[in-house]
């Protein structure tokens, strides 16, 4: 995944990228908002299909629902929920698969 060597969050502590609370994901979420690589993210983390609980695509979800972010700590920019995605556009990935490619790719 090519894409993750682009990504904004580089370089951020997994507490922050993983984090289920939006005051703990905040500099995730600004990270994502200039990040060049959202769309190839949410596609490959599917988050909406894998339960996942962090920061992807510019959006905090938690068990894989895109979660609502307090005006102050939400960056200006924000891409529409992953259910918008065509489903054909999507990549198949488990919730564990997609958390290690995060953490192992982005984090490690």
């Amino acid at each position: 995944m090519a894409w993750q060597s682009a990504a904004a969050c580089v370089g951020l502590p997994p507490r922050v990228v993983f984090s289920k609370k939006a005051k703990e994901a905040a500099p995730a979420l600004r990270a994502c908002a200039g990040c060049t690589v959202r769309r190839a993210c949410e596609e490959a983390v599917a988050p909406a299909e894998n339960g996942f609980d962090g920061v992807c695509g510019g959006r905090l979800w938690r068990s894989g629902r895109p979660v609502a972010v307090p005006p102050q700590l939400a960056p200006s920019s924000q891409l529409a929920p992953s259910s918008r995605l065509a489903p054909s556009s999507r990549l198949a990935a488990s919730a564990p698969a997609a958390a290690s490619a995060l953490r192992g790719g982005l984090l490690g």
